[in-house]
């Protein structure tokens, strides 16, 4: 995959994660975005092979970033997070803040991506936004604003 074409995935998994959150939301969310990426959170054991691994990402997060910072972040030498999980997570200034949780290996073999969209090889998990516990089928919550 080329940093071009992961950027459109980027794009397209993100308009199916606001759509999908639309369902559960109750504020209005905007149609305009900013990321929030948390990179490696699986803690890869550096012994793995057959991936890259970047150890100076655990813990690391980073915000604000516009779609294209994302994958500029993400995309390193041909290869990207084998699972990435997309969420709605705020609205802040006018704008859809996406939450983006990294797996820290790295790979460039479609066939270790974690999810599959539409026929589509893909590392992006649509998930739907964190519910309060006793949360009812139906109901729709409010985001924590920033």
């Amino acid at each position: 995959m080329k940093e071009i074409e992961f950027l459109d995935l980027l794009r397209k998994s993100t308009m199916e994660c606001y759509e999908f959150a639309k369902n559960y939301v109750a504020d209005d969310l905007p149609d305009c975005f900013i990321y929030s990426v948390s990179l490696n959170v699986s803690c890869d054991d550096l012994n793995l092979t057959g991936f890259d691994i970047y150890p100076e990402d655990n813990n690391r997060k980073l915000g604000m970033l516009k779609d294209t910072d994302v994958a500029e972040l993400l995309y390193r030498k041909g290869k990207i997070p084998v699972w990435i999980d997309i969420s709605v997570e705020c609205v802040y200034m006018n704008k859809t803040v996406i939450q983006l949780l990294c797996a820290g290996r790295y790979s460039d073999k479609s066939e270790d991506y974690y999810y599959n969209h539409h026929d589509i090889v893909s590392p992006f998990g649509i998930k739907g936004p964190s519910l309060p516990f006793g949360h009812k089928e139906g109901e729709k919550i409010r985001l924590k604003n920033r």
